[in-house]
């Protein structure tokens, strides 16, 4: 099986009963040819994005040394203080601002896969939320807001990485504008609706987060996608 290189249209797809796309509606446009009229692809390409993300990966010489100790015992971490300072940063960023500090989501997968890092080290990653497309670097402010909650964490880190928006869509054009849920959660018009998974041709489905239930319901969209596929091949 050929693996790796990119579909620009469905006509290079070998012939199936069905097809499922991991992809946003934009890229939908991009790739159905003459399989849709012309006004429909203008409406996809429409489509409005969310905000992007900033993340970044660090290497620890040990563990995130947080003041909570049950967050020790979690693989995720909600790190923002209280509701309304989360409420307040998640807004700034809807305004097409960019928070002194970030409501961010850190994973700590080295906590319960000993097999992610040497011993003694720990790898970490986090991402806050950022206006599309945004250029903006929000390490400084990543690290400073989980100081914040696990004071000496900076100085246990060994290595860094960081990507913006364009690094986020440049790894997958799915991230447009850094955008990893697939879109603003609202009616697409038309026909693409969440939760309807199919599209005016009806042997397409998609399957990305950019339908029900969204992002971050791991696997449930295809899930989904998957049964409404098999229920059309009846």
């Amino acid at each position: 099986m050929e693996t790796g290189r990119e579909v620009r249209s469905l006509a290079e797809l070998p012939p199936s009963k069905v097809v499922l796309l991991d992809i946003t509606v934009k890229q939908l446009a991009a790739i159905s040819g003459n399989r849709l009229p012309e006004n429909t692809k203008k409406k996809l390409s429409a489509h409005r994005y969310g905000p992007g993300i900033f993340k970044m990966d660090w290497v620890l010489e040990g563990a995130v040394p947080w003041k909570a100790q049950d967050c020790l015992k979690a693989a995720t971490v909600h790190v923002g203080g209280t509701f309304e300072e989360i409420a307040g940063a998640e807004g700034e960023v809807w305004k097409g601002e960019h928070p002194d500090f970030p409501f961010v989501l850190l994973v700590q997968p080295g906590l319960f896969d000993e097999t992610r890092a040497p011993k003694g080290r720990q790898t970490v990653w986090a991402y806050c939320h950022v206006p599309n497309g945004s250029t903006i670097d929000m390490s400084e402010r990543i690290e400073a807001q989980i100081e914040r909650f696990a004071p000496g964490f900076r100085s246990r880190i060994r290595a860094r990485s960081m990507m913006n928006t364009a690094s986020m869509e440049a790894e997958n054009a799915n991230y447009v504008g850094g955008d990893i849920a697939g879109g603003v959660r609202n009616p697409f018009g038309l026909f693409l609706k969440p939760g309807n998974y199919n599209t005016p041709m009806k042997d397409v489905y998609i399957c990305s987060s950019a339908m029900a239930p969204g992002a971050g319901v791991h696997g449930m969209c295809g899930y989904f996608a998957a049964k409404k596929a098999m229920r059309g091949m009846r």
